[in-house]
């Protein structure tokens, strides 16, 4: 039975790690964006004093919102490096997976090979040319052998 990289991948993910994927995704979205303009603008519009004095509780410069804006910064860029790394860590995994495919896929090939080359001596087929071909084919461009 193969093993599905993607499903055992997503279960040794830890709560941590999904929350900051759930996070990161939302704050990739335009509602995000949509709802950050409608934040900004309506507290911007209650401390400049528009719906009433009364209202305001952050004055110009809106050092609170300055504040609150720059911790969000901070912990938003921190869960885009959690899902980064992440993200680093699945793509090793996968890689590792398909070298393994390929070796093994190198090696059934091998075998097949040369199973049609003896079926081909066997029936007297001259393969000497298919050979020299094959080993030609096996040189990896760009690799200088010793």
């Amino acid at each position: 039975m193969a093993i599905n990289a993607n499903k055992e991948i997503k279960t040794l993910r830890s709560a941590e790690n999904k929350a900051a994927d759930k996070i990161t995704n939302f704050a990739g979205t335009m509602k995000f964006v949509y709802l950050h303009s409608f934040w900004f603008g309506a507290w911007i519009i209650i401390n400049l004093g528009f719906l009433g004095a009364g209202l305001k509780f952050d004055e110009f410069p809106f050092g609170l919102l300055t504040l609150i804006v720059s911790l969000e910064a901070i912990f938003l860029s921190t869960f885009v490096m959690i899902s980064q790394n992440k993200q680093a860590s699945t793509s090793e995994i996968r890689s590792e997976l398909d070298y393994q495919t390929d070796v093994k896929a190198e090696k059934e090939i091998d075998v097949i090979m040369k199973t049609i080359q003896r079926i081909a001596e066997n029936q007297g087929v001259k393969v000497d040319d298919l050979l020299l071909e094959l080993q030609e084919a096996r040189k990896l461009p760009g690799v200088n052998k010793k």
